[in-house]
């Protein structure tokens, strides 16, 4: 759980690992959701699609790794059975 303290006019800091983690740049439109005892903050799901959209790109998709996968499984089944 994170600690922001909140500024004279109600404004609130969202530290800076949190803000990078979920794509939070300047304009970006947050929902404030009261709940029983609790305050929450919920960004708007087109946005954080947007912003995770291609976030993964650095993993490749792994077809080529599930391809091999299988070859190397076709291939101990080939042995195996002949």
């Amino acid at each position: 759980m994170l600690e922001v303290s909140v500024s004279r006019n109600g404004g609130i800091v969202i530290p800076a690992d949190v803000r990078k983690k979920y794509g939070i740049t300047p304009g970006a439109k947050i929902f404030v959701v009261e709940r029983e005892n609790e305050i929450a903050l919920r960004l708007q799901v087109k946005d954080l699609a947007r912003k995770l959209c291609g976030s993964l790109k650095e993993f490749g998709s792994g077809t080529d790794e599930l391809l091999r996968e299988r070859a190397r499984d076709n291939e101990r089944e080939d042995a195996k059975f002949g």
